[in-house]
């Protein structure tokens, strides 16, 4: 799975924000996504190089057909640095302290790459 890092991007059912890496240290912004402020492109970069540093594995933030975002973490098998579990508290605990961040990526989706209008 490491070796395959942007195959993982591209096979995701999602539309890929970003993610990271923890087996290849690798970073992910889909360029897709470059208009956005460095700003908030440096703190995606923290944020999930972070978790996957804390909890080992591969973490992308993916946009569903609703334009929902959604952490999508994977692992090799047998990995013994993986926490499972600790990956999900982690969720929890981003998903409360980086809620205006996340609100804020999922109007952008729906406003312009969906054109929705609320």
């Amino acid at each position: 799975m490491s070796d395959n890092f942007e195959k993982n991007v591209l096979e995701s059912e999602g539309v890929v924000l970003c993610g990271s890496n923890s087996y290849q240290k690798k970073f992910f912004l889909n360029p897709e996504f470059n208009n956005l402020p460095d700003r908030v492109k440096d703190e995606l970069k923290i944020m999930c190089v972070l978790f996957t540093e804390d909890v080992s594995g591969i973490l992308l933030l993916e946009y569903d057909d609703e334009g929902n975002l959604n952490f999508k973490v994977m692992s090799e098998e047998y990995d013994p640095a993986f926490d499972e579990i600790g990956s999900e508290l982690k969720i929890r605990q981003l998903q409360k302290e980086k809620r205006d961040l996340l609100e804020a990526l999922e109007m952008f989706y729906k406003v312009f790459v969906l054109n929705e209008v609320e």
